[in-house]
């Protein structure tokens, strides 16, 4: 197991080699990955492409994929590159695209057609008050009058 995203993370299988691997008649969102440095550090991956599938087994892994030749590049060979999948519990395709969206934004992979950003602007939403965004407790002081 491998977790990939902000904060806890999404608890992904893997990683698997992707040249032996056969995909599920499942849906999951999967991350693309390869040893950066294999002699230096060979538990670390990088994540080199993000994305999901209703059924994996139609997503043309593992390597009929339209990028696999990108992922090839990076690895160096196609036995460098490895597959994460994470089989989103009760998730729906919307779920499993905002999940992607934001490993995207956190990893900025290389091989991923689309860019997100994690930047938040304050003009977005606004400032505001209401009574349910002060402290929770008040304090001692204030309690003893």
């Amino acid at each position: 197991m491998i977790r990939l995203g902000s904060l806890a993370g999404y608890p992904f299988e893997g990683p698997r080699v992707l040249g032996g691997w056969q995909p599920p008649a499942k849906g999951a969102v999967y991350a693309i990955l390869y040893r950066a440095d294999p002699d230096g550090k060979p538990h670390d991956f990088a994540v080199i492409d993000v994305d999901h599938a209703e059924n994996l087994q139609e997503a043309r892994l593992p390597f009929g994929h339209p990028r696999a030749s990108c992922w090839q590049r990076r690895a160096g060979t196609k036995w460098g590159v490895h597959i994460a999948t994470y089989e989103v519990p009760g998730g729906t395709a919307a779920h499993r695209e905002q999940i992607v969206k934001e490993l995207l934004a956190v990893y900025k992979p290389g091989c991923a057609p689309e860019k997100y950003d994690q930047a938040w602007e304050d003009e977005w939403i606004q400032t505001y008050d209401a009574p349910t965004t002060g402290p929770l407790t008040t304090s001692r002081d204030a309690r003893e009058t």
